[in-house]
């Protein structure tokens, strides 16, 4: 699949997107290019970068005639052999992929929304034209993961990932758990820095997060599961509180992508968790990405390292470049078969039969009885209450209420999201109850 094309001196690849990790990618080839020479034995060319933006300065100066918006001449030209796409988004992105893969050029992408939604279609158009797709970058940005996922680890029966893949959502965290700045201005601050985007939902309501656990679980387990199916939980209703209080418990907070495997299936969910402060992922601060594996042979292992930004990102595309050019993509790509409709998935367990421990913050009536009505609730749901911690409440003007943080024992979903309704409805209770998982 696609070895033969490389067997020349030259290789010619076209980019598209020429925003931050395009400008990346562009300064390593032109400024490092001995560096893919080395590895590749063979000189590799960037002879076109498509953006609908030209005139926008760029802080890299490129060869007359490289920059174009005519993606077209890209896709026409036989002598062009691999298209890294990195505009971004759905489309153009899926419509670009195609036409590449359909004219016969290998894909590296960094996009992954696109393989998210679209991995089916892309990757069945891949194996039908003989060409391949890698997307090392689309995950975890410099952190080798999908790369170990898909051979050192291969022999391995994956029992869980547990990862930080959001690095926008891990920076406003660790600000407010510094206990120096609010939710609102957590994220001003990472707007600021680069880290967040002007519009920063995908990152802080947990899509980004679930669609790079899509790509995880896809790798690490055969999953097929649409992304939109993924219960997801954001960071939006964390209060700088419940950072104290989980301290006080001997926990962080971090936005956790998981998938556990058991006898029952395989479990997926994104939400924000209170994780040990022993545990390796509890302390991954600021935009850092990390991610624990356990395999029945290999045991635990654990990857850390900058989730984004321009050079981190710009090397595992072009980690990827050069594995498609030595052939290493085209043998993977053909063995794993990944996003085959065709091929059985792994069953993926139901939701509400989920089992976990929860982290609960209520606001009540300081008034005698309270409590017996809260654990009868939950103990008439099989939930049984680890700990309980009550504090005055933080708006002094209201001396009538007082906060009550519970943590449960193991309990199942279904049991423990009825028991949030009915407690709601207690006329004791003031406002929304909050709830985070506490990890095993």
């Amino acid at each position: 699949m696609g070895l033969e094309i490389y067997f020349m001196e030259k290789v010619k690849v076209a980019l598209f997107g020429f925003g931050t990790i395009g400008t990346g990618v562009a300064k390593i080839l032109f400024n490092h290019a001995d560096r893919i020479t080395q590895a590749t034995g063979r000189t590799v060319e960037l002879v076109k970068i498509c953006d609908k933006d030209i005139t926008t300065r760029r802080d890299i100066e490129l060869p007359s005639g490289v920059l174009c918006t005519d993606a077209e001449s890209v896709f026409s030209d036989p002598e062009i052999k691999i298209g890294i796409e990195l505009i971004g988004g759905l489309e153009p992105a899926r419509t670009f992929v195609l036409r590449l893969l359909e004219n016969g050029k290998d894909v590296v992408t960094a996009n992954k929304a696109l393989i998210a939604q679209h991995g089916n279609e892309l990757f069945a158009t891949a194996r039908k034209f003989g060409r391949t797709i890698a997307f090392e970058a689309a995950v975890c940005g410099g952190i080798p993961i999908l790369s170990a996922l898909s051979t050192a680890l291969q022999a391995n029966t994956l029992q869980s990932i547990n990862a930080i893949v959001n690095g926008t959502s891990n920076y406003i965290l660790s600000q407010m758990e510094s206990g120096k700045t609010s939710y609102r201005d957590a994220v001003l601050q990472a707007q600021k820095l680069g880290y967040a985007e002007a519009n920063p939902a995908m990152d802080v309501d947990g899509t980004d997060a679930v669609q790079k656990l899509t790509i995880l679980a896809q790798l690490g387990f055969g999953a097929n599961v649409s992304w939109q199916s993924v219960p997801r939980l954001g960071i939006e209703s964390i209060e700088s509180i419940d950072f104290r209080y989980a301290k006080e418990l001997g926990y962080r907070i971090k936005l956790l992508a998981v998938a556990e495997c058991s006898s029952g299936g395989l479990e997926l969910h994104v939400s924000p968790t209170l994780v040990k402060g022993d545990n390796p992922l509890a302390r991954v601060r600021d935009a850092f990405n990390a991610v624990r594996i356990v395999g029945d042979s290999v045991g635990s292992v654990f990857f850390q390292g900058l989730g984004a930004g321009q050079l981190p990102t710009a090397s595992a595309v072009l980690g990827d470049v050069i594995d498609t050019i030595l052939g290493r993509t085209a043998i993977t790509f053909r063995t794993l078969n990944l996003w085959d409709s065709a091929k059985p998935s792994i069953a993926i367990k139901s939701p509400d039969e989920f089992f976990g421990k929860s982290y609960l913050r209520f606001s009540v009536q300081d008034q005698p009885g309270v409590m017996h009505e809260i654990s009868g609730v939950l103990g008439g749901l099989g939930i049984s209450i680890a700990s309980m911690i009550q504090h005055e409440p933080e708006n002094k003007t209201n001396t009538k209420s007082t906060v009550l943080i519970l943590t449960t024992h193991e309990a199942r979903e279904g049991d423990l999201l009825e028991a949030i309704i009915r407690l709601e409805q207690l006329p004791a209770l003031l406002g929304k109850i909050v709830r985070l998982r506490v990890q095993n």
